[in-house]
């Protein structure tokens, strides 16, 4: 993650900090990753995003930290998470090195929202966590989620490489 911050997943032995961010169609010094297709169906509708995959502990690790700009339908997908695949576990993000307010969707292994952290607050080092074990996590625009009317228990499905 770029313009967000770092997420760190507990295990059950040791807590691993990586860092991590969301985005899509920011400003930042590393390339953008190739896009896919995320939606999210709930009862406010069917929302499309043309998000960054984060697949890598790589990927995972550099995110989309100091990106600035995040596009209305852009963002990052940390799918697997872990990133080497397993179990879903909990997950924790924060916000070092990220100068954009993201809301940070944990998404379960059945693909419904666990929790969304909404506009989390910039620069924090406050860890957010996501309360539950997931396999993936979706970071887009702060506020984006209640604007569209996302929320818990909704259903998210992603396409491509």
């Amino acid at each position: 993650m770029a313009a967000r911050g770092r997420w760190r997943s507990w295990s059950s032995s040791a807590a691993l900090l990586l860092a991590a961010c969301s985005g899509g169609g920011e400003t930042s010094d590393a390339a953008p990753l190739p896009r896919i297709a995320v939606t999210i169906s709930g009862s406010a509708g069917t929302h499309r995003f043309n998000v960054e995959p984060a697949r890598s502990s790589a990927e995972q690790a550099r995110g989309l930290m100091f990106r600035t700009r995040i596009a209305d339908d852009g963002g990052m997908l940390f799918a697997p998470y872990p990133p080497g695949g397993g179990a879903p576990r909990e997950a924790s993000f924060w916000m070092k090195d990220t100068p954009s307010p993201l809301d940070i969707v944990f998404i379960r292994a059945d693909h419904t929202i666990a929790r969304i952290a909404e506009n989390t607050t910039p620069f924090s080092e406050t860890p957010i966590p996501s309360g539950e074990p997931v396999s993936a996590v979706l970071e887009l625009r702060g506020g984006r989620a209640a604007e569209l009317g996302i929320a818990e228990g909704d259903k998210v499905a992603w396409w491509g490489n």
